[in-house]
């Protein structure tokens, strides 16, 4: 992991320039004693850093200096510096920056600053949408997103100290199969004693990678394994909801569900969709807010709920001096 961090701090200062051990320590996320004996390492090694006094001193590299690299084509450089604009990070952390930043110095000098500016010509999964609805991304520590991956990899058990809902958090020994991003949610998936598990990564308070072998299948259909995992979650504790939209909140409705099992267009020009919520509450303050731009057709005390509440609204709003 030195090694890897070393790259990466030649890399910053080659793309970057003169940087303080402070800036330093906050992109390679350690203290800044450990910069500057990592910048110690590297004189040692024959690079050539050295450091300017001063107020806006910091470190630099001697003009003219280039780390060996495998080099990428223009075009598959584009590509990975435009997905790691996303939210991968979830899953990868600060790995990902440390590997944009590779990327760009394997490149002929000719091509760097252009892929770049390329790169910034595309955003995959920006955090607002049309609808100005922002997405807010969870917190996972980096610590501990380190030790699973690693553990993921490895093919290792793991000791997770985890935070369930409502729980109060827990040591967990799991066997790990695979790490999923979805938006701006990354989760585990694993097995506790042969039986299926997915924690949510925000809520991995600590790691730990244990010796012994994970007990898991040598090869892996992760994308069978998380459609399965997602029909198993919604087949339990849901409500399936029948609902007539208006096609321009159509993005709306699904924005609120948790997913949606059937889509059809209606006579009139409107959609119908079977769409799956929470519970009651959450199906009736979902379709609670489209007002007259959707109508729940099932189940019925659904609609029940809908009536009862839109009839006590129109009581409280009726003419003065009515109750």
């Amino acid at each position: 992991m030195r090694a890897d961090r070393l790259v990466s701090l030649v890399l910053l200062l080659r793309q970057r320039g003169q940087l303080t051990a402070t800036a330093l320590s906050r992109e390679l996320e350690v203290s800044t004693r450990t910069v500057l004996r990592d910048i110690e390492a590297l004189s040692a090694a024959g690079v050539p850093v050295y450091a300017e006094r001063g107020r806006r001193g910091g470190f630099a590299l001697l003009p003219g200096f280039r780390t060996e690299l495998t080099g990428l084509n223009h075009d598959e450089a584009v590509a990975l510096l435009a997905a790691g604009s996303g939210r991968a990070e979830q899953v990868f952390g600060s790995a990902l920056a440390s590997a944009m930043r590779k990327v760009v110095d394997a490149l002929p000098e000719s091509h760097q600053v252009t892929a770049t500016e390329v790169a910034q010509r595309f955003l995959v999964e920006p955090e607002t949408d049309l609808l100005s609805r922002r997405a807010v991304a969870e917190e996972v520590s980096g610590a501990a997103l380190a030790v699973v991956r690693r553990a993921v990899l490895a093919g290792h058990r793991l000791r997770i100290h985890y935070a369930a809902t409502g729980q109060e958090p827990q040591w967990r020994t799991v066997d790990p199969i695979g790490l999923v991003t979805v938006r701006d949610r990354g989760y585990l998936l694993a097995t506790r004693g042969g039986a299926d598990r997915t924690y949510r990564l925000s809520r991995v308070l600590a790691a730990e990678e244990l010796d012994e072998p994970a007990q898991r299948p040598s090869q892996v259909d992760l994308d069978r394994v998380w459609r399965e995992r997602c029909a198993q979650f919604l087949s339990t504790d849901h409500i399936t909801v029948l609902v007539r939209v208006h096609p321009a909140r159509r993005e709306e409705l699904l924005g609120t569900a948790l997913a949606v099992r059937a889509e059809e267009p209606d006579a009139d020009g409107w959609l119908r969709l079977e769409v799956t919520y929470q519970d009651s509450w959450h199906a009736e303050w979902a379709l609670w807010q489209l007002g007259l731009s959707a109508e729940a057709l099932a189940p019925q005390s659904l609609r029940d709920a809908l009536r009862n509440r839109a009839a006590a609204i129109a009581a409280r709003y009726g003419p003065a001096g009515t109750t």
